[in-house]
């Protein structure tokens, strides 16, 4: 009998893809980086989403800092159209990180299945490999927060899924065991073979509908609200 639900938050119920779109091309209009870069929005946006997957990759890995990450990602991008318009790197990191956490787009039915699995008296619960600072403003604008007892970032854990000591980390906290606990994510790496890993269990929450090999070691959903009929 299930307990504790744990919850990845960026994309599993805040919508980051949606939230960051959002926030990059206000910066992108507002600073003129189609004349600084030469290009078209959704060419600056490709480029970007490419070296940001590679640093938060590394970053997971221990490979790369959190100021490396967070900077340089923004460098790499601006370089590839415009080696000069490097020392705008800066100034577009803090105006994301500033701007793109108070973006509130939520995946659909998140707030509808939060909402009934607090009414069926489950413990709710967060565990990201986000930053502190960042992350509690996401939940905190989106209205996500009173849903959850516990939050753990990486940051205060001090380590990154899929590592089995995030978990544990965030089973202490929550004063759960893992045999009445299940993880709720859409990294299979990182939320799926690390809950497993870590002797939870685990639905991997698909939306894009990649198509995988069956594992019967967990359960997949493509829409939030599957929930409802596995609770």
């Amino acid at each position: 009998m299930y307990k504790h639900i744990f919850f990845d938050l960026d994309h599993t119920l805040w919508d980051f893809e949606s939230n960051s779109k959002e926030a990059l091309f206000e910066i992108f209009i507002e600073l003129q980086l189609n004349n600084i870069l030469g290009c078209a929005f959704e060419d600056f946006l490709k480029t970007y989403h490419r070296i940001n997957q590679q640093y938060w990759d590394e970053y997971k890995m221990g490979k790369v800092s959190r100021e490396t990450l967070r900077n340089a990602r923004f460098a790499d991008t601006l370089s590839t159209f415009n080696p000069d318009s490097a020392t705008l790197s800066l100034q577009i990191s803090e105006a994301y990180i500033a701007r793109s956490p108070y973006k509130k787009q939520l995946f659909d039915g998140a707030v509808r299945v939060l909402d009934y699995l607090t009414h069926k008296g489950y413990k709710l619960h967060i565990i990201t490999n986000g930053f502190n600072e960042v992350q509690f403003i996401k939940l905190t604008e989106s209205k996500l927060l009173p849903y959850f007892k516990t939050i753990t970032t990486s940051e205060n854990a001090g380590h990154n899924k899929p590592d089995a000591k995030i978990f544990m980390h965030a089973l202490n906290a929550a004063g759960a065991s893992t045999n009445e606990s299940i993880m709720i994510g859409d990294n299979k790496e990182a939320d799926i073979i690390g809950a497993l890993n870590a002797g939870l269990t685990a639905i991997w929450f698909n939306p894009e509908k990649t198509m995988v090999e069956h594992d019967s070691r967990y359960k997949t959903i493509y829409h939030l609200l599957e929930l409802e009929e596995i609770f």
